[in-house]
């Protein structure tokens, strides 16, 4: 590699700018510190791994954080990389600084199960934000580390570039967004955007960069014409044209179907004034000047968001027709915006981390909860990462805010658990509204109690936020564990009494606790709710205690695909006689990862890891089992949704790039739609997840196609599995 390695005296020249008293000697030990840790370390892109924590401490002093932050970015990552222990790492730089290393350095795990490997990531993203509740300069650290693995992420191969770009798109950017870090939440989305959709991104950064030197004059115009305006009412204001960034762009050609060249209102300013009724005055002006665009007005200098957010936010008809939108705020607003918490970040003022607990207390609700699963949580957080957008208050006047969607449950569960248990009814805005009523800005909310009403499954459906449905699943899980305690004993003891045994006897001589123990159990009540579920089977549970019988052992993964029965595309690992089926919903396809579920009466269902119904429906942890892909290879039929220009010839286009891609296409629908749009609802054979994306990538490249994606039917939308 040639590239300049980066410098500790320009990150120290940042830090000196803005912190003159900086704590310089710290800073250098913790540079040279790292430099010994990591010295003869390499990066996959053949750099020195040195590069990195000086990245990442260069972004956290462009962020302006204090000395304690900065030099943990040049430590972060010691504990899990290098020879350097807790003890001799807390010796030389404090328990502070050991303490956030700590917080950062990751769980590994060697096994390469889907289950493994989600219980992984699922503890160590739990870890994070429990300790960023504490300190959140913990969520500091990791973003800037994340920013710096997603700008050098091209160094790796397509399947890690792919799964880490998906994970910061669910996570961090969400959670960047939620602490108010808007320019390194449009950074992250830009770079995933990269990585998950790499030529779709190059066709757009293209027509972007086409479209920008088309506007350039346009943006010059518009700007001095606002100049001009407060001037003369004598509003001083820095005024700023910029072209929005490609994530945003690219989700709403995705969500609306349409062309680059659809998009009017891609163009933004941000209008920077002295006082809050100047930031008023600016937008009357403004609408004076331009008609504004009905609802699209929004002040949230009064009803500020979740995350410290303050704007004015107006859309307009600018000249020759063209749509723009006009944020307004004040300087120190301007900086939460960019910044967020880094902002106004308290340790500055020698203050304790606690004091900034109140703004990072919606990290409380992401993790409250006791998950079984792994997944469960991260699905869970996942969901409840999204900005909040609706605000409603209690009858004395108390601010609630939820994401879109929420309902009276959720909000019961706000006020308080109890309520939330016994909700019978709501009353919204004087009126009784049923229980799955979306709750809308400005909604007045009452809620009805009865100390008989508990909760019931339904509710799952209904609730939105992350407390809600913890509180309604912990509730559900204790009632069907007892049940399945209680099944699982029944049918040990008749399957005991089939070999002349007694279940007392196992307990008396602690075979049933070894037994429980060397099934991966704790204690005796799990193994029985196991055998309740149906997860295991009773006569391999109980075939060492058969004389008589030859035990049949559990296939090494060497073996395991030798075990697989001819035909056989799925397999529930260490069973061979389990019926599997795709589940429609989501039809997994080789190459996915993909987890089992057991049903009653039709085996295993089987669905992708990252499907939306694994989400909503299997929240019984005992239920879950561990799949394969069996070795049998063949036709896979995968619905697809495409949106194309109405013009002749497009379907033949169509079938013509398919079939090049030896992709039989078993059924088509058309339909046409007003401003000559179409639509195709294909059934087509693939043979695994790699031979579908190859042939997204050739039908979004068609000329005259705008869209293509994968189907789901509406008849999965309502599937229940029981």
């Amino acid at each position: 590699m040639t590239e300049t390695l980066p410098r500790f005296e320009d990150i120290l020249e940042i830090v000196s700018g803005y912190n003159p008293e900086c704590d310089e000697d710290l800073l250098r030990r913790a540079y040279v510190y790292s430099a010994m840790a990591h010295r003869g370390q390499v990066r996959v892109s053949g750099e020195p791994y040195l590069v990195h924590p000086l990245e990442v401490a260069r972004i956290l002093a462009e962020m302006h954080l204090d000395d304690l932050t900065i030099a943990t970015g040049f430590l972060h990552d010691l504990l899990e990389d290098t020879w350097v222990s807790e003890e001799e790492l807390e010796e030389q730089f404090g328990e502070h600084i050991t303490g956030l290393v700590k917080a950062l350095t990751k769980i590994t795990t060697m096994e390469q199960s889907y289950a493994a490997r989600a219980a992984a990531q699922a503890e160590n993203v739990r870890r994070m934000l429990l300790a960023s509740i504490a300190d959140v300069r913990v969520i500091l650290i990791k973003l800037a580390d994340r920013l710096h693995n997603m700008r050098t992420l091209g160094y790796l191969h397509e399947e890690a570039r792919r799964r880490i770009a998906a994970e910061t798109m669910e996570i961090y950017a969400p959670i960047a967004h939620r602490l108010g870090m808007g320019r390194v939440k449009a950074e992250l989305e830009d770079l995933a955007l990269l990585h998950q959709h790499p030529e779709e991104y190059r066709r757009l950064t293209e027509q972007m960069r086409q479209r920008e030197a088309m506007a350039a004059a346009l943006i010059a115009e518009i700007r001095s014409m606002i100049t001009k305006l407060l001037e003369e009412n004598s509003i001083s204001a820095e005024v700023r044209g910029r072209i929005k960034h490609l994530h945003s762009i690219w989700t709403k050609l995705r969500r609306q179907g349409i062309g680059l060249e659809r998009v009017y209102d891609f163009l933004a300013f941000r209008l920077i004034v002295g006082t809050v009724p100047h930031c008023y005055g600016a937008l009357g002006l403004i609408h004076q000047l331009w008609r504004p665009v009905p609802g699209r007005i929004k002040d949230y200098l009064a009803m500020p968001k979740p995350n410290a957010y303050q704007s004015l936010h107006t859309s307009v008809i600018g000249p020759e027709g063209q749509p723009f939108e006009v944020q307004i705020r004040t300087k120190d607003m301007d900086e939460i915006a960019e910044r967020g918490i880094a902002a106004h970040w308290l340790y500055k003022e020698g203050k304790e981390p606690g004091q900034d607990a109140e703004r990072v207390s919606w990290l409380r609700g992401l993790v409250e909860g006791h998950q079984e699963n792994p997944r469960d949580f991260l699905n869970s957080l996942k969901l409840n990462l999204y900005p909040e957008e609706v605000y409603t208050f209690t009858p004395k006047g108390e601010v609630f805010a939820f994401a879109r969607g929420a309902t009276p449950i959720d909000f019961a569960y706000r006020v308080h658990t109890e309520v939330g248990q016994h909700c019978v009814g709501a009353r919204i805005n004087g009126k009784l509204m049923p229980l799955r009523t979306a709750l809308a800005n400005g909604d007045i909310v009452e809620i009805l109690t009865s100390p008989n009403q508990v909760p019931s499954r339904d509710w799952l459906e209904i609730a939105v936020t992350a407390r809600a449905q913890n509180k309604i699943r912990a509730w559900l899980n204790r009632g069907e564990k007892e049940q399945a305690v209680e099944t699982g004993r029944k049918l040990l003891e008749r399957e005991c009494r089939k070999i002349g045994v007694s279940l007392k006897q196992l307990r008396e001589e602690e075979r049933l606790a070894q037994i429980a123990a060397e099934h991966g159990y704790g204690k005796e009540e799990d193994l029985l709710a196991a055998v309740g579920f149906g997860r295991i089977s009773l006569r391999d549970l109980l075939a060492p205690l058969v004389r008589t019988r030859p035990v049949t052992p559990v296939p090494s993964p060497k073996d395991r695909a030798a075990a697989v029965p001819e035909g056989s595309v799925i397999t529930v690992k260490g069973q061979r006689d389990l019926l599997t089926y795709r589940a429609q919903c989501c039809n997994p396809l080789p190459g996915d990862e993909i987890v089992g579920y057991i049903t009653r009466g039709k085996g295993v269902a089987v669905h992708a890891a990252n499907c939306p119904n694994v989400r909503k429906l299997l929240f019984t942890a005992e239920r879950e089992v561990e799949v394969e892909w069996g070795g049998v290879t063949g036709a896979f039929s995968v619905p697809l949704h495409v949106s194309f220009e109405d013009r002749p010839g497009m379907l033949a286009a169509i079938s013509q790039e398919a079939n090049g891609e030896n992709a039989n296409i078993r059924s088509c629908h058309l339909a046409t739609h007003e401003g000559q749009l179409g639509t195709a609802d294909l059934v087509v054979d693939v043979n695994g997840r790699d031979h579908l994306e190859k042939l997204l990538v050739v039908l979004r490249r068609l000329p005259g196609v705008t869209t293509v994606e994968t189907s789901v039917t509406t008849q999965t939308r309502h599937l229940r599995v029981l």
